[in-house]
């Protein structure tokens, strides 16, 4: 009796324990699911989409956290930001004569403002998964462009497809340069706002 009276107590208290490293187990899932949420956003639910498995894509996220955090990122100096911002006017400007060079200009301006920020620029996909960790809101944005931009390298897209690559490509340069936010290249008058408008 006393026998069964110890094993129903250490069963019990077994199961007890589990339960709690369960409990303990899920909660640090959910609070990383939430972090990972939070900082990726959008990016989170495409990887999430593309693996089919939520516990595989915050696997692949994290690496990509672990991956940047070793990166020497470093903010632009205001100098470095006027002289992008220009190299970007002239880019933009160029569009009304020749709009393919002008986003091949584009594509070509965020891979070198990324290098300059300490990004590898090697590797398409890998320079997407880096920019990712810190610019997830505009990270979907350089795919769109990106692509526009290989397929016009085969065929004409047509003016509208620059147009929309163009934009996508501002939306990065400018979280580029001011470390997120979204934040217009450059705070311009209202008559050059209204020619970048109609450029672009």
């Amino acid at each position: 009796m006393t026998n069964s009276i110890i094993a129903v107590v250490a069963f019990f208290a077994i199961s007890v324990t589990m339960a709690i490293i369960v409990a303990i187990w899920l909660s640090i899932r959910s609070r990383r699911t939430g972090e990972l949420r939070s900082k990726f956003g959008p990016e989170y639910r495409r990887v999430a989409r593309a693996e089919g498995d939520a516990a595989q894509a915050e696997q692949i996220l994290q690496e990509r956290a672990k991956r940047v955090k070793k990166l020497d990122i470093r903010p632009l100096t205001e100098a470095q930001r006027y002289e992008f911002a220009d190299a970007w006017e002239h880019a933009q400007a160029e569009f009304v004569d020749d709009p393919t060079a002008a986003v091949a200009k584009a594509d070509i301006l965020v891979q070198e403002v990324m290098n300059v920020r300490g990004y590898p620029v090697a590797d398409f996909e890998q320079r997407v998964a880096d920019v990712s960790v810190d610019h997830p809101a505009v990270v979907q944005n350089y795919r769109i462009a990106h692509e526009i931009a290989k397929r016009e390298e085969q065929e004409d897209v047509g003016i509208e497809k620059l147009r929309e690559a163009m934009l996508h490509y501002r939306a990065l340069f400018a979280d580029l340069l001011h470390d997120g936010g979204l934040q217009p290249v450059r705070e311009v008058r209202p008559a050059e706002r209204e020619h970048i408008r109609r450029v672009a």
